[in-house]
């Protein structure tokens, strides 16, 4: 938290008992301009003006936020719960949005949904000022300004990781909060993890999956799949019943909590990579004898509706949480999960071994298992290893220029590959004209010649 200018200022009227003025010339001097001392109300159609005065002795959520952007649109979803209930609870609590959208039309239909004030569209310099003041470089941001003049800029994180319990927001709040986390993580098992009062199960349909084909007896008369006379062999397909598989079973193994959706187009990208991984990395494991260790992934669904649920789990090999369960959004609330997919591994002793399974595996493939900072080590030296056996430039087949081979220590670092369009850090082919990078194990290699013909980077 820090104290700007007419915060001091604040603080030191407070003191003098000249606290209502100071308290409203603060925000004044923030959201009015020379023609407007007001804001406009939630009621869109009205355009229903709010005296900014009345913000007084409020804590204040500075929204920059805009419609055409799918990140703004999902974070406004939970702020708006947040803020509900906050208004409901009777806190002392306001949101004043300060859009980016492009035009007044794409504003306006933003606002409709948002319960809270907004600056008026056409008041484009104090809109900028706050930019400026507030350093905003990427939205969604949420800038929480506190009674006693101290600003707080994680406002969206905060949102994100503890809810309405994050309210007022003040470091005592926060430090409570942190120091109740620290003791859920340290006593975390899996059982506390995946289990709630009722239900101490996950679900497996692969204890039901089967394949029809004609040999099949069942299957040369009446096909209960189909309900119709099978002429032709078809694919895997399942019942509609899963098995239940006790949450208990699970302990002493590692375990992947897939957070994913069959709406989201980076999880229809991942997750056919990560079922190939899955079933390496458990012939492996069996191949060690088995009965030593274990490897297990439990799906995470952020689907919309069952019946997408349902079509999306068919296509995986490994367990679920039932679909709607209130655990999901506890589990997305404890890891900070902001986005989708996102892999996050559990040890053998029921702790958290990383958050950053997707990075991972798309680094390592199935050797990233199982994720451990030894593994990852050694890993990084085979690389370091590897490296020093890669030619230091080359021409590859997607770009036109020459690509030189960089790490973290000489101009590289993470970075998302334009092969493969998953993150990577390390190694790396980049083009030191455009910026163009790529896994050294996505390079492949072509002449000068070659190269030069391509008309896309």
């Amino acid at each position: 938290m820090d104290l700007d200018d007419n915060a001091r200022n604040l603080v030191q009227a407070l003191t003098n008992g000249d606290a209502e003025k100071i308290s409203t010339s603060r925000f004044s001097s923030l959201l009015a301009s020379k023609d407007r001392d007001y804001l406009l109300s939630s009621t869109a159609q009205d355009d229903q003006q709010v005296k900014i005065s009345d913000l007084e002795g409020k804590v204040i959520g500075l929204y920059f936020s805009a419609n055409w952007y799918p990140p703004c649109r999902n974070f406004n979803k939970v702020l708006i719960g947040v803020y509900e209930q906050l208004k409901s609870n009777g806190s002392n609590f306001e949101i004043v949005f300060v859009s980016s959208d492009e035009d007044l039309s794409a504003f306006n239909s933003y606002r409709e949904s948002m319960p809270w004030l907004s600056i008026p569209f056409s008041d484009l310099e104090t809109k900028k000022a706050l930019n400026r003041k507030f350093e905003v470089e990427g939205i969604p941001y949420l800038i929480i300004l506190q009674p006693d003049g101290s600003t707080l800029h994680d406002g969206v994180e905060l949102i994100y990781r503890y809810g309405i319990e994050a309210f007022p927001f003040t470091e005592e709040k926060l430090e409570e909060l942190r120091r109740e986390e620290r003791m859920k993580h340290e006593s975390q098992t899996l059982t506390n993890l995946l289990t709630n009062p009722g239900r101490d199960y996950l679900l497996d349909q692969t204890m039901t999956r089967k394949v029809c084909y004609l040999s099949s007896p069942a299957c040369r008369s009446f096909c209960p799949f189909t309900l119709t006379f099978a002429r032709y062999p078809h694919p895997t397909v399942g019942f509609p019943f899963t098995s239940e598989v006790p949450v208990d079973s699970l302990i002493g193994k590692t375990i992947g909590l897939y957070f994913s959706a069959q709406w989201c187009f980076p999880c229809a990208k991942f997750t056919p990579k990560l079922i190939s991984i899955y079933q390496k990395i458990k012939q492996s494991l069996e191949g060690k004898g088995g009965g030593v260790e274990d490897f297990e992934i439990v799906f995470v669904s952020n689907d919309r509706d069952q019946s997408s649920f349902d079509s999306y789990y068919g296509t995986m090999p490994w367990l679920a949480l039932p679909f709607g369960d209130p655990i999901i959004r506890t589990l997305a609330k404890y890891f900070d999960v902001q986005g989708i997919p996102c892999l996050i591994i559990i040890g053998p002793d029921g702790k958290t071994v990383t958050k950053q399974g997707r990075n991972l595996i798309n680094l390592y493939q199935e050797n990233a298992y199982p994720f451990t900072d030894a593994k990852l080590e050694s890993l990084e030296k085979e690389m370091e290893e590897e490296a020093k056996r890669l030619p230091r430039s080359n021409y590859h087949a997607g770009h036109r220029h020459e690509l030189t081979l960089v790490s973290e220590g000489n101009g590289g670092g993470p970075f998302i590959c334009c092969d493969c369009d998953e993150q990577g850090s390390g190694w790396a082919y980049q083009c030191l004209g455009c910026g163009y990078e790529v896994h050294p194990r996505c390079m492949r290699a072509v002449d000068p010649a070659t190269a030069a013909s391509v008309t896309t980077h």
